[in-house]
């Protein structure tokens, strides 16, 4: 399967497919030096391919921490020296072999290396599939996350799903949780399928047809930011979710995805009190329990502390916090939302969670 950008030029393709690591020939060939940025756990578990691979395009390899540990300036100016001290032209390709903070660092380390060389994204993870399309690339600060990036096409997304058939089911979840929120900008009936497709941990771990949602995730994902690339108007759409999830996760160092759950499940009550919806809070709760993510986090979250992190995020403006609400299935807006509304909402949250504490404490 394959898609590709359509601006109006430096577009790029984004191949899909098992065995999809085979077309990286053709993209690399026109460079001098080639240099892989690897997740170290990626790199242990697939080391001899990628050994295999590196030799096969003359490539040098630099390993890199797992994660969000790794967008740091410390790292940052360590890969960059790193690289620097191999007399590099800007004939240089950077190819970025992980999950989605691994893309976001090494795109960030191509965008401003001989400010700007090559590069290509070799996602390995499900969440990566929305991360490594575009071109948002970043590093993290003390005071909040991806505050220091900028935009950078890749020459190329090659998404190998050989990679996924080995990843942990923690992985598997926070993954999902991006395919989820293109299914849930996609309205209703996308929505329900996907819930129907993937209703208990068990069928989610099989990653059964996930090929099928990624590519719809994809698509979806595409039509927004060739739309709307520097995200003026309609890309913020695309962080639904992610103002609390955010939050939440620089706050306690939770998986990206597991966050933005937390995020999706917040702008539901939001949007309840807000916009006069009416989605069924309870229904969404089940689902995330179904699928076993760990939601003990919530009745341990500070609203204080959240919300100074949410007043950090860059999409806020001079108004305030920005959140995105779906007003209706696969309608969303963007609207501020004051700081009396967050703690009515966050109440709401807590006391979905106390009362299921409260529950499973009188059954023990």
């Amino acid at each position: 399967m394959k898609l590709e950008t359509t601006y109006e030029n430096n577009n790029y393709p984004i191949i899909v497919e098992h065995d999809a690591i085979e077309y990286l020939d053709s993209f690399t060939k026109d460079y001098d030096k080639v240099f892989f940025i690897i997740d170290a756990n990626v790199y242990h578990q697939f080391s001899e391919k990628i050994d295999t691979l590196t030799k096969k395009h003359h490539a040098q390899k630099i390993i890199i921490p797992a994660g969000e540990q790794t967008k740091t300036f410390a790292q940052y100016n360590q890969t960059m020296e790193s690289l620097l001290s191999h007399q590099l032209t800007r004939q240089t390709c950077i190819i970025a072999l992980g999950g989605g903070a691994t893309g976001d660092f090494a795109g960030f380390i191509a965008a401003t290396l001989l400010r700007g060389v090559g590069f290509i994204q070799v996602p390995t993870t499900i969440l990566a599939h929305d991360s490594s399309v575009g071109g948002k690339v970043g590093i993290n600060s003390k005071h909040g996350k991806n505050l220091i990036g900028a935009f950078y096409r890749p020459k190329a997304v090659i998404y190998d799903l050989n990679f996924l058939e080995t990843l942990p089911y923690n992985e598997v979840l926070s993954g999902y949780a991006e395919v989820y929120k293109h299914a849930l900008l996609n309205g209703k009936e996308a929505t329900q399928n996907i819930e129907a497709h993937f209703s208990s941990d068990k069928q989610l771990k099989s990653l059964d047809q996930l090929d099928y949602y990624l590519f719809k995730g994809i698509e979806t994902k595409l039509h927004i930011v060739v739309e709307d690339e520097k995200e003026k108007g309609m890309r913020k759409f695309l962080n639904l979710g992610h103002t609390f999830g955010h939050a939440v996760e620089y706050e306690h160092k939770i998986p990206h995805g597991h966050a933005v759950m937390i995020g999706i499940l917040y702008q539901f009550i939001v949007a309840n009190q807000m916009l006069h919806t009416e989605y069924d809070i309870q229904h969404f709760i089940n689902y995330l329990q179904c699928l076993n993510y760990p939601l003990e986090i919530i009745p341990k979250l500070n609203f204080e502390d959240t919300y100074q992190f949410m007043l950090l995020d860059k999409k806020n403006n001079s108004e305030g916090i920005q959140m995105v609400l779906l007003q209706d299935w696969g309608s969303p807006i963007v609207l501020h939302v004051d700081k009396t509304r967050h703690l009515k909402a966050f109440n709401q949250l807590q006391s979905y969670f106390t009362y299921l504490i409260n529950m499973n404490n009188t059954e023990v």
